[in-house]
This record gives C-alpha cells, structure tokens and sequence, in this order.
C-alpha cells in the first residue's frame, strides 16, 4: 500500500512537473507611458483672452467640417471668457494650426505676432498647403527675439475677400517666453527627442513639446506609439477632434 502511494505521488510530481514545462509563462507587455501636457496657471493681468477655433463661416469663406484650430492649451475662465496661451523657451519659437483650407483657396491668410503695446513684430502671407491639415510657423532667425517674461499676442488670420474689407476668420492667443530652472535645463541637454518632449510637457512648456513631438513624427511617420503620443498630447488640452489630422509641415 505504501508502495502504490509513493509511486502515485511521484506521478503527481512528474506530470505536474511536465505541465510547467509544456505551458509557456506569459510575458508581462510593457507598459506605455502616457505623457499628458501639464498646463501652468494663465497669468491674471493682463488675462490672455484669445480665440482656439475659427467660428463661424464669414462672407465667401466656404463651409468647413472642422474650423481653423490653434494647437494651444485654452482654459474657459467663464462662458464667455477663453483664455488661450502657451509658454516657450526659444528666442524664435513654433506655432502650430489645423488649416481646413487647401492651396486652391483664393483669399489672403496672414499669421501676426504683435508685442504687449500691440505693435506688429512679424507679419506673414501664409502660402497654404495642397491640402487641409496641421501646419507650423516658426519665427525667423533674423526677426527680432522674443524678450523673457514678456507676453505676445499673436493671431492667425483667414481673410474671405481679397481687399480684406470683411471680419477674417481667425484664431487669437498669447505666448510667453521663459527661462527653464537650471536643473531642468541641463536634463534637457543629456535627454533623448523623446525624454526631451516628456520634460517639456511636465514642465508646461508648450512650444518646444509639441514642436518635439511633431518633429519625432515627421522622422518616424509610420511609430505607432508616436502617434499614440500625439492624439494623447492633443487630447489633454481637449483637442482630440484635430489629432489624427495629418501633419503637412515641420520647419527649422
């Protein structure tokens, strides 16, 4: 009897043994991390104010599916009060827009940045792109460098009449440039693009995150979890709608 048992209890162990073997321990999937912006309070005086979408179709404008969006982080401060604003490190920074409007468009678009007394410090006829989609302006080098903790006010503008005689549709907001605390600036300078853009969007610096991000994806149009990282950057400043639309543009 105590033969049968050690025998049976040895079958046990080998079979039990055997099934280890035979079925595969699943390998736990990497997790990926999800990088949200981290937007810092607006300023209160002066409040930015500003414009994240382009409204209602105005004159001969056509109609459009989805209206001229600033890529910008925007806070409704009350019903009828949206405060639209982004911070930058450059001298020269990037600004981002989903253009609804193709090359075929007949009317004048403008992009102005103007400094806090309104005085018009850069001034550009936009030359739209073959088709609807996201776009980038970058300030030139040679125009005149954004002062630190200064405000500018810039607007993006879409005219329906050649004369510009008519209200353009247009977007309207502020950035502001700053200096980066030591500490984070010299994290920066021993990151990747990708850690780069994770310190940038930390920190609230909008500019350089999405200008980062959007410059990954030109190099590598076909990573998914690029794209990934871009619908979760555009949805955690509640503009999803403009997130799978295609980027048309990334300059120097």
């Amino acid at each position: 009897m105590k033969l049968y048992l050690r025998l049976a209890l040895g079958f046990t162990v080998f079979l039990a043994s055997q099934m280890a073997i035979a079925t595969p321990v699943p390998t736990p999937k990497k997790s990926r991390q999800k990088v949200s912006f981290n937007p810092p309070l607006p300023p209160k005086e002066p409040a930015p104010g500003g414009r994240i979408v382009g409204g209602a179709k105005r004159g001969s404008c056509p109609q459009v599916q989805t209206e001229l969006t600033a890529l910008v982080p925007f806070n409704q401060e009350r019903p009828t009060v949206t405060n639209v604003w982004g911070l930058t490190t450059a001298a020269h920074p990037t600004f981002w827009f989903y253009v609804p409007y193709s090359q075929d468009f007949p009317y004048p678009v403008e992009f102005v940045l103007e400094d806090e007394n309104a005085n018009p410090i850069y001034q550009k006829a936009i030359a739209l792109p073959k088709q609807p989609g996201i776009i980038n302006i970058s300030l030139p080098a040679d125009t005149a460098s954004l002062a630190v903790e200064q405000q500018y006010r810039w607007f993006f503008n879409v005219y329906c009449d050649k004369d510009k005689k008519s209200p353009p549709v247009y977007v309207e907001g502020v950035v502001k440039r700053v200096n980066l605390d030591p500490a984070i600036a010299q994290q920066l300078q021993k990151a990747t693009l990708q850690q780069q853009f994770a310190i940038y969007a930390e920190h609230g610096i909008w500019h350089e995150a999405i200008t980062t991000l959007a410059q990954m994806r030109q190099q590598s149009p076909k990573d998914p979890t690029l794209e990934t990282q871009w619908q979760d950057l555009l949805a955690s400043i509640r503009l999803s709608n403009v997130a799978k639309e295609p980027i048309l543009s990334v300059k120097p």
